[in-house]
């Protein structure tokens, strides 16, 4: 449930933005609150505490954002403290923060390998991604995975292309186990 109401906050900001005509500014705005909020844990603490009202978790959230970032989005966090969804607020962020980078075709993708990848196989890659997605640009994550013994795991978004050898062979093992042999 509490994904279904970050998604639903995250895609309304995401639409006052397009509807401004300024994505870009939301989109650095909405990284600069997620940044505040993951490199000061205390102030998700603060949000949590029982003995904090409501009323005072809205002033401190003005006093923290109000005049650092836009109007709108200090009123987005606001409403979002207001609601208690306060505690969602990373993923309400993360969520825009996404649609923003799709409308703008900026491709976020995870390419996992067994060793580390050379620059020119870097720039292989990312070419064969750009042509077959549509993207304009991507960012990449390159992470290294020595139990995929061999291939590619490329992650965009909820698509997931994998032809690492650990998964062939896993395929070939569950073949093998459904064929029975006749005597």
């Amino acid at each position: 449930m509490a994904g279904v109401v970050s998604n639903t906050y995250g895609h309304a900001l995401f639409e006052i933005a397009v509807s401004e005509g300024a994505v870009d500014r939301y989109l650095e705005e909405a990284q600069t609150v997620l940044t505040v909020l993951a490199e000061n844990p205390d102030v998700l603490k603060l949000y949590e505490h029982p003995k904090i009202t409501p009323e005072e978790k809205q002033d401190f959230t003005e006093k923290c954002f109000g005049g650092r970032v836009s109007n709108n989005m200090t009123g987005f966090l606001v409403l979002a403290v207001r609601n208690g969804r306060e505690k969602e607020l990373p993923r309400m962020l993360r969520e825009m923060i996404r649609e923003a980078k799709e409308y703008k075709g900026i491709g976020i993708v995870s390419v996992t390998t067994p060793t580390p990848l050379t620059a020119e196989q870097r720039v292989r890659v990312e070419r064969k991604i750009l042509a077959t997605t549509g993207y304009r640009t991507l960012e990449t994550e390159y992470t290294i995975d020595p139990a995929l013994i061999g291939g590619i795991v490329i992650r965009i978004g909820d698509r997931v292309l994998d032809a690492s050898i650990s998964t062939q062979l896993q395929g070939l093992k569950k073949e093998l186990l459904q064929v029975q042999i006749g005597l």
